[in-house]
């Protein structure tokens, strides 16, 4: 299969939207909605979104991996308003002593990045991902994954506190964070490109349970269409990610390296190698 798209800029929905002076349900204070007509946009159209490959859209922070003083790094998109207020915090920072502690901003395409060092161990340049098992559709994998093999890509940081925690990863005692590839979710089953036909799949489909889709196109561009556009809800109570089973593929013998600071994913993952979790909220550390 070709590679899939990287996230860069914001992506356009895939229906012509319209504003609704309503208090919007996904930006708190914001008093209008952005809704989806049943009209697919011109620009869906253009990216021959028929034969695009569909795939579910993660929440979570989107992260980049590129290479950073001749290593690859990840850096985690931090959006702000371009004002004097936000600048003068962003300066500050980068001369505070947490900047020394897990992040390193910098400036990129207009946005900063950081990265965020419970998911990487630069050491060893590898990361835990979140994916599909390479054998079994119907399994998901934790895995610690090359930062070389992830070059260039772009992933969503999800996590205990990353959006509100909308997949219920761990707590605040025992934080868990993962990447997840953007597109390592196809959706296999998606119904024809219309609106009513998407709202049902939503509403009541089991693979439906999802943030939203992004469509992958052949050349490149993401078209996307997110649950609030439907004027449905998210966060939701049983996500799809949390309806499939998990199993952990942590095995770093080949590393000459304990991992056994209390405080490292990877570390508490080599601990529970091999065993199988009903489903990712389940996964429980013993600390």
């Amino acid at each position: 299969m070709r590679r899939l798209g990287s996230v860069q800029r914001k992506m356009p929905c895939v229906f012509v939207t319209e504003v609704k002076d309503e208090p919007s349900a996904k930006r708190e204070h914001q008093p209008f909605k952005v809704l989806a007509t049943e009209t697919v946009s011109h620009k869906a159209l253009d990216a021959d979104i028929y034969s695009a490959i569909p795939t579910e859209k993660v929440d979570g922070t989107c992260c980049y991996v590129t290479t950073y003083k001749d290593q690859p790094y990840l850096w985690a998109r931090l959006d702000r308003k371009p004002n004097k207020k936000a600048d003068k915090r962003f300066k500050n920072f980068l001369h505070s002593k947490e900047n020394s502690k897990g992040w390193v901003p910098v400036e990129k395409n207009n946005k900063q990045y950081c990265w965020h060092s419970s998911v990487v161990n630069y050491e060893f340049e590898i990361a835990l991902v979140l994916k599909h098992h390479p054998d079994d559709p119907g399994l998901l994998e934790i895995s610690a994954v090359p930062l070389s093999d992830l070059l260039e890509q772009t992933l969503e940081l999800i996590g205990t506190n990353i959006n509100g925690n909308p997949y219920g990863l761990g707590n605040k005692k025992q934080p868990l964070h993962l990447l997840v590839p953007h597109g390592a979710f196809q959706i296999r089953n998606l119904p024809t490109l219309k609106h009513s036909d998407l709202l049902s799949w939503f509403e009541g489909c089991e693979e439906g349970k999802i943030e939203g889709i992004v469509w992958h196109c052949h050349d490149g561009c993401l078209i996307k269409v997110h649950r609030h556009h439907l004027g449905l809800c998210w966060p939701i109570p049983d996500t799809y990610i949390n309806s499939k089973p998990v199993i952990i593929n942590m095995n770093l013998n080949k590393y000459d390296y304990a991992f056994d600071d209390t405080k490292c994913l990877f570390s508490h993952f080599s601990k529970i190698n091999n065993q199988k979790f009903g489903r990712l909220k389940d996964i429980i550390f013993d600390v």
